[in-house]
């Protein structure tokens, strides 16, 4: 009977849900809000969360900035309820002063999307929002602020515990697929042709992270190509021509293209544990395995070429391996990190700068981004932690012998003219 009473409770329990949540409310924006924030019971409380999430999918852009500056304005923290509930901790810490101080500092509006967060599916409609919030705060401080709310509140939302890794083949669904497609950001996927090439030959690799709460929506994407030389060249790795070769046969699996899919998820790092993982799966899938890289794009390279007027639009082959050597490994922001945001990237994860390839990427983009040059970043899988620690404390760039002579020999030429090209013997 126990069994039996709470599955009826249950039933009406979810009719009574359904009902409040499709009954007409008039009160405004403002007043669901107040009311969110203050409900104690669970079924108002739901309700007005999932009127408020209506209203916002159909509010004009106009419409969503005035949201978000009514949130930056009026939930924000009282700054002298701050000021004195700190005073308060200070002068006699404990329990209770501590938790009054802890609510002060927390705006009303991190309550606020914590409730809303309750709804079902609320979760994929908050990361729109932020997304939002992003392209509509431009430059304004307390936007960002607002910004910095949502941001405190994704990473744990989405943190490593909660992520699940999924292998995509042909055979996934077709609106994952499709998104596959319209999420990669790197090398374009022109056709589901050219999809197919990627995912169905033995040789070819692609894995994503998604969320329980967006099981229809990828966060990040990795593709990787399993061949028998670490590769210089995007179009050789990517052209249906190539011989494929069998999976358990391949010494070095190349991630050749990792896309953050959720703008909503900007600053919210999942790159890092996404590489590590498939390396690692890899790794155990296929012992023969030797050599973890990728072959990656250089997209800061011609910007700061250009801004430091350093000629490179005749240099040669060894000329730009020189350039991009230098510039991964000596072009540093004011912080003493590199210039490069994918060099920072895969740094910061524990990699190391392995080689660099002139004439690596002949498309447009590749040419316009880096004079066409790529470089390897290796992850030796036993020093990733150590290079990680020495980069996060130090800034210490690992580095192979060859790119550290490249490195040497660019830093003794004047890097403002090419380098004349060397008589033929």
């Amino acid at each position: 009977m126990t069994i039996l009473g709470d599955l009826l409770s249950t039933i009406f329990e979810r009719r009574y849900l359904a009902a409040a949540l499709d009954k007409p409310d008039s009160r405004s924006m403002e007043e669901l809000i107040t009311a969110l924030v203050g409900a104690t019971g669970e079924i108002t409380g739901l309700s007005a969360a999932n009127h408020i999430l209506k209203r916002y999918q159909a509010m004009t852009d106009e419409e969503k900035l005035a949201f978000f500056q009514h949130l930056a304005s009026d939930m924000n923290i009282d700054p002298d309820k701050v000021r004195s509930t700190l005073d308060a901790y200070e002068k006699n810490p404990s329990k209770q002063s501590y938790r009054a101080f802890m609510t002060a500092v927390e705006p009303d509006r991190q309550e606020l999307i914590r409730r809303l967060n309750q709804t079902p599916g609320a979760t994929e409609i908050l990361v729109r929002m932020r997304a939002d919030l992003l392209t509509l705060g431009g430059n304004d401080p307390k936007l960002q602020a607002l910004d910095q709310d949502f941001r405190h509140l994704f990473v744990s939302w989405f943190n490593r515990g909660f992520l699940v890794l999924r292998p995509i083949s042909w055979e996934s669904p077709a609106h994952i697929l499709e998104k596959i497609i319209a999420y990669e950001s790197v090398h374009e996927i022109a056709s589901w042709e050219d999809l197919r090439h990627r995912l169905v030959p033995d040789d070819r690799r692609c894995f994503a992270f998604f969320h329980p709460t967006m099981p229809d929506e990828p966060l990040i994407f990795v593709e990787v190509a399993l061949t028998g030389e670490i590769p210089g060249s995007i179009q050789d790795l990517l052209t249906d021509e190539r011989e494929i070769i069998a999976a358990d046969t391949a010494k070095t699996a190349v991630f050749y293209s990792i896309s953050n899919c959720q703008a909503g998820l900007a600053g919210i790092s999942f790159g890092n544990s996404l590489i590590k993982q498939v390396a690692s799966d890899l790794a155990a899938e296929l012992p023969g395995l030797k050599a973890f890289v990728t072959l990656s794009p250089i997209p800061g390279l011609t910007k700061w070429l250009d801004s430091e007027d350093i000629a490179y639009e005749d240099a040669d082959t060894r000329q730009l391996r020189l350039l991009a050597a230098y510039y991964l490994m000596s072009a540093k922001r004011p912080d003493g990190e590199p210039l490069d945001p994918v060099a920072r990237f895969h740094l910061g994860n524990g990699a190391m700068i392995h080689a660099v390839h002139a004439v690596a990427d002949t498309s447009a983009k590749g040419r316009a981004q880096s004079a066409g040059v790529m470089v390897n970043y290796l992850y030796d899988l036993p020093k990733v932690a150590q290079n990680h620690e020495r980069f996060a404390t130090s800034h210490e760039i690992a580095a192979s012998g060859e790119i550290r002579n490249l490195n040497a020999a660019a830093k003794k030429q004047d890097l403002h003219r090419p380098e004349p090209e060397q008589a033929s013997a």
